[in-house]
């Protein structure tokens, strides 16, 4: 698959690229640092979301196959390595938090065919497997690919691959992730103290309190088996469909965990939608034209996001009118 964006053909920019030891003392010092070093408390709810482990479990059986080398990147309690370890011959799980390492080998060693997998303490942005393997399965992912290193770790990990190993590259799950935004109006009024915070929703059950302003639009695909840039900068216009005042914008992240050709479908995960406050709300009015734009980088703070978001009216001689102004 091909990367693409939707809007007004956005640059997107390669920034530099510094030595991984330099990348780690940065990675450090960073509180977003979450990729590898989320708390126990969190992958222990990880368990409970059925739509996370159920769609992963029917994407690992249908991929590995019998006989199969596979390595998780992050691989916390290894839940994800047993569902792997049904089928295939050897499972490399590598975990960098020394407590999940810890959790990890006690669960494994309670569940069949645990023995395949080989707990490895370790950093995934360092970490290459003894042999080639099929299937990289790496969950390192927030919406919009925040916080966490997901697009970071793979790719550094694709060029030291290929470098001891040549190619061709393992398959990897997720293949692919589908970014998208959507303009709403959301309640901030919480029994009468005002709060406009960033929220997150469960996709497919009715959002008490958000009004969808317009349909959502495709602001990047990452497609794993190609090069991938680590800032997205964006910039489209929305029609929207009903009156409302547009104070939030809808980010969502659809992760593309297998592709079914012979059934010309996929097994997809939706993580919960993020929507984030405007600083500056917009008065809309069906069928009118609204500007949106954003910049961040992969693995960023949410606050980098929200800094750069803006919403404007588009008038009819195309001249825009951002909010506040």
């Amino acid at each position: 698959m091909a990367k693409c964006a939707w809007g007004d053909n956005p640059t997107v920019e390669n920034p530099p690229r510094a030595r991984a030891t330099a990348m780690l003392n940065e990675r450090e010092i960073e509180s977003c640092y979450l990729g590898q070093f989320i708390p126990v408390h969190y992958h222990h709810n990880m368990l409970m979301d059925a739509n996370r482990m159920h769609n992963f479990k029917a994407a690992i059986d249908y991929v590995v196959k019998p006989g199969m080398k596979v390595l998780e990147l992050g691989g916390g309690t290894g839940v994800l390595s047993f569902f792997a370890a049904q089928k295939a011959e050897k499972v490399y799980c590598v975990e960098f938090n020394p407590e999940m390492v810890q959790e990890a080998r006690k669960f494994l060693a309670m569940n069949n065919n645990g023995a395949r997998v080989e707990v490895v303490h370790a950093d995934a942005f360092e970490y290459l497997p003894p042999e080639p393997v099929d299937l990289v399965i790496c969950e390192m992912i927030h919406v919009a690919m925040l916080r966490e290193k997901q697009v970071e770790v793979i790719e550094h990990f694709k060029q030291r691959y290929l470098q001891r190993f040549g190619g061709p590259l393992p398959v990897f799950m997720p293949e692919a992730v589908l970014m998208a935004v959507q303009p709403v109006q959301q309640d901030y009024d919480f029994d009468g103290f005002i709060a406009p915070i960033v929220q997150f929703q469960q996709p497919g059950q009715l959002q008490n309190g958000t009004v969808e302003l317009a349909q959502p639009q495709v602001y990047a695909l990452i497609d794993f088996t190609q090069p991938n840039e680590m800032l997205y900068r964006w910039e489209g216009r929305f029609i929207a469909e009903r009156d409302g005042q547009l104070n939030a914008l809808r980010f969502i992240t659809k992760n593309i965990l297998a592709v079914v050709p012979e059934r010309n479908s996929t097994i997809d995960w939706l993580n919960h939608y993020m929507t984030l406050p405007l600083a500056e709300p917009v008065r809309v009015r069906a069928g009118k034209a609204v500007q949106l734009s954003f910049a961040y980088r992969a693995g960023g703070q949410i606050q980098s996001l929200q800094a750069t978001m803006q919403a404007g009216l588009v008038l009819a001689d195309a001249a825009l009118v951002l909010a506040g102004t």
